[in-house]
């Protein structure tokens, strides 16, 4: 099968709302591989072995579009470099969510963006739209040790931005971003910020809400 042919047969089997794909081209040998990294230049493939090119596309503009990497290839057969071409990742691309909704990581960054710069400890609430997204999204935050609060839709987590107890705010930022990619939504709450904290024989500051400890 030509190249083209199997570039046609790969994407029709990509996901639906796919991002970007990766993909790997192997050649006969080095000299193959020579011929074709020039060839498909535009892509700017990069040599992952002597005879093993990889290269992406993507629908956003940030690499090769899908009706370019067909054009690339149809120069490799036209010119006869035969090789073998297979995807390597896919990427999805980032859920649509209704208008005046904000996914759960853009939330994430608002939250932290109003913080002073120097902020080292928080206590956070992740309140969810449905109690029918509660245990999914534990699962899936679960980094964060997210605890429920009462009945509520709503998960609370602690977090810790130098050192102490706490998930980082980046994979805190991670968790979330699994949770918008699976459609839940809800809004992100910092309910308690300390600065410059100075840990002497604790891992973290003990909050009390309502005559609880936290």
């Amino acid at each position: 099968m030509s190249l083209v042919g199997q570039w046609r047969e790969l994407a029709s089997g990509l996901p639906e709302g796919w991002r970007s794909a990766g993909l790997r081209l192997e050649l006969r040998d080095r000299e193959a591989a020579d011929r074709a990294a020039a060839l498909l230049g535009p892509a700017q493939p990069f040599r992952a072995t002597p005879d093993t090119l990889r290269f992406a596309t993507a629908r956003d503009g940030t690499a090769t579009g899908p009706d370019g990497v067909s054009r690339l290839l149809a120069r490799l057969d036209e010119a006869r470099i035969g090789g073998t071409l297979a995807l390597a990742s896919t990427e999805r691309a980032a859920p649509r969510v209704p208008h005046g909704e904000t996914l759960l990581a853009d939330a994430w960054d608002t939250a932290l963006a109003g913080l002073p710069s120097d902020w080292s400890d928080l206590l956070c609430e992740l309140t969810l739209l449905s109690t029918d997204y509660v245990e999914r999204a534990a699962v899936l935050c679960i980094q964060m040790n997210p605890r429920r609060d009462g009945m509520r839709a709503a998960l609370r987590f602690r977090c810790a931005r130098v050192a102490g107890y706490g998930i980082s705010p980046e994979m805190a930022r991670r968790c979330l971003e699994r949770a918008d990619h699976e459609g839940i939504r809800g809004t992100v709450t910092v309910l308690r910020a300390l600065s410059d904290t100075h840990h002497a024989a604790t891992q973290g500051p003990v909050w009390q809400l309502q005559g609880q400890t936290v």
